[in-house]
Parts: structure tokens; C-alpha cells; sequence
């Protein structure tokens, strides 16, 4: 059993210059955990399972091969010393994949599950069969997102910015359990996900992340153009602005793409009534490497991107 340290949480204010007058104030949170390499949201929805954890018993998890939960789950077993093994999304094992070198470095075992095998991971069947296999591991879904990962986004502050209290609740959304966790603590809060993935099911994935026994009416979820991944120059530009001219780090692929769709809405007036935003940052940064490895980034704008970020 590990036990639960606090993190601390740093607020930076978006320059009115990003966005159109009149807009509301923006307040980007970021979390800094204790343990570096367990970033943002990771660190939040990996509580549950590090307490649940019993001596001895290691952690097993998903994810594609560019995993952010997969590298802050291997993080936590190497501060922690308990073993852990990812089932990755793809065909072989890239032993060039930085994100991979990371996970085996932390002392993770990788194991290559293809694509349409990979789609059978959360039914009952394939849960069972290793279960079986791995009797002394605690299995953690994809992303941590499930009731329980859901549960330590409860205690992220996020409403309380520095000049007082947001109407609006944004984070980035993928796997669904960071806004769960965030409608949860906040239910009397307007709270809205910015899905950087194509996934008619997510508001099904936000709602099993929820207490079955509560109704929540607070959230909404708004879709990216693009799908998880797709890189346009026009959102690599916004990212390299963001840093270039207020050191606000961010990746293209959840932050970046979220903040973006974020100051779309505001510019279409889709938010017209909202006076005080707070965005959850929730980390993710570990996959410009990635991005680079996969040359979606110049050496310029990875060299720009990655410069004086903690990587998280």
C-alpha cells in the first residue's frame, strides 16, 4: 500500500491577446506531483490503484505504444518498487519508441497486442484469461479511467483560480475519467470536456466513470475537428506560440488541441456567458518526444516545445 502525498498545483493566467474581446479570463492549472514522472492527471487517477495496491502485488495496464498512462504506471512502480507490465496497442515492439525505452527503463514488461486483439481488452472473457495469468497483478484499465481513477480527480481544486471562482470547468478528454472526477466533485458547476479524440461512445465512457446512483446534468463534451493524433500546422503554430511568447508548455496532442478547441468556442461565441474559465493542464508532455521520434515535429519546434518543461 503506498501512501497518498500531496501535490501542488501552479495557475497561469491565458494573455487576453489569445483570445477575442470581450472573452472570459482563462486560468490554466497544472499539477506538479511528487513523484516528477507521474504527470497531471496520471497522478490523480493512479491514487486509487497505489492504495488498493496489496504488498507484493504488482499493477497491470493498457495502452498504445505513445501511452502517457503507461509511462507515469511504470514511473510509479520504479518509486514505488513494485513490478508493473503494459499491454500495448500494436504490432511489434518498437525498441526505438521513446515512450517504450522509457517504460522498460522504469523496469516495466511490454507485451504486443494487435490492434483487433486489442479491442477484446475490456470485455469479461480477455479480463479473466489474465487474471489467470497474472494472479498477483491488479488490473488497471486504459488511461486509469474508471470509477475509482475518477474518484482521486476529486481532489483536484480546480474551481478556487487565483481571482476567484470559474463558471467553467474545461480539461482535455480522451478516456473520460479526469472529467468525470472533475463533474463529480464540482456537480453544481458547468464543466466541459474537449474530446481530442473521434469516439461516439465517450459520453457512455464519462457516464460508467460516474456513481450509477447520482444524476449529473453539469457537463457537456465539444469535439475537436480532428482526430486523436491529427496534427494540423495551424495547432503545432498555436502550441510553439503558446511557448515562444508566455512559456505556457503544452503538446498538440491533448493540452494543445484541448486550449485550442477551448479559444475556437469562445471566438464563435459559444461561450458567451461565462465570465471565468479554469482548464485543467493535464500533462502529457513526455509525448513531444514521440511526436519528434515520429517527425510530426521539426527538430525547431520539438527543441522549442520541450525547452525548460519538466516533460511531465
Amino acid at each position: 500500500m503506498t501512501t497518498q502525498l500531496s501535490a501542488e498545483y501552479h495557475w497561469q493566467l491565458l494573455p487576453a491577446s489569445m483570445v477575442s474581446n470581450p472573452a472570459p479570463e482563462i486560468w490554466i492549472c497544472s499539477l506538479k506531483a511528487p513523484v516528477a514522472e507521474i504527470a497531471g492527471n496520471k497522478w490523480l487517477k493512479l491514487q486509487s490503484a497505489l492504495q488498493q495496491r496489496q504488498p507484493g502485488q504488482g499493477i497491470l495496464s493498457f495502452g498504445g505504444a505513445f501511452s502517457n498512462h503507461l509511462a507515469a504506471l511504470a514511473a510509479a512502480g520504479h518509486h514505488y518498487n513494485f513490478p508493473t507490465i503494459g499491454i500495448v496497442r500494436t504490432d511489434h515492439l518498437d525498441q526505438q519508441n521513446p515512450t517504450l525505452k522509457r517504460c522498460q527503463a522504469f523496469g516495466m514488461q511490454l507485451k504486443a497486442l494487435n490492434r483487433d486483439s486489442y479491442r477484446q481488452h475490456q470485455q469479461t472473457e480477455f479480463l479473466n484469461s489474465l487474471k489467470i495469468s497474472y494472479p498477483h497483478y491488479l488490473i488497471v484499465p486504459e488511461g486509469g479511467s474508471d470509477q475509482a481513477g475518477a474518484w482521486g480527480v476529486r481532489t483536484l481544486p480546480l474551481q478556487q483560480t487565483p481571482a476567484g471562482a470559474a463558471d467553467l470547468l474545461c480539461c482535455a478528454t480522451a478516456s473520460g475519467g479526469t472529467l468525470a472526477g472533475i463533474i463529480h466533485q464540482h456537480p453544481t458547476i458547468r464543466c466541459l470536456g474537449l474530446a481530442v479524440v473521434k469516439d461516439s461512445s465517450l459520453p457512455q465512457r464519462v457516464n460508467a466513470c460516474l456513481p450509477s446512483d447520482e444524476i449529473f446534468n453539469n457537463w457537456s463534451i465539444a469535439q475537436a475537428r480532428s482526430g486523436y493524433g491529427k496534427l494540423s500546422a495551424d495547432l503545432i503554430a498555436f502550441c510553439c506560440q503558446l511557448k515562444r511568447e508566455y512559456n505556457i508548455s503544452t503538446e498538440p496532442v491533448y493540452t494543445g488541441k484541448a486550449l485550442h478547441l477551448l479559444i475556437e468556442l469562445i471566438t464563435k461565441g459559444a461561450l458567451a456567458n461565462v465570465k471565468r474559465v479554469a482548464f485543467f493542464h493535464t500533462g502529457g508532455l513526455q509525448g513531444l518526444h514521440g511526436l519528434h521520434y515520429r517527425q510530426q515535429l521539426t527538430a525547431e519546434q520539438y527543441q522549442l516545445l520541450a525547452a525548460e518543461s519538466a516533460m511531465i
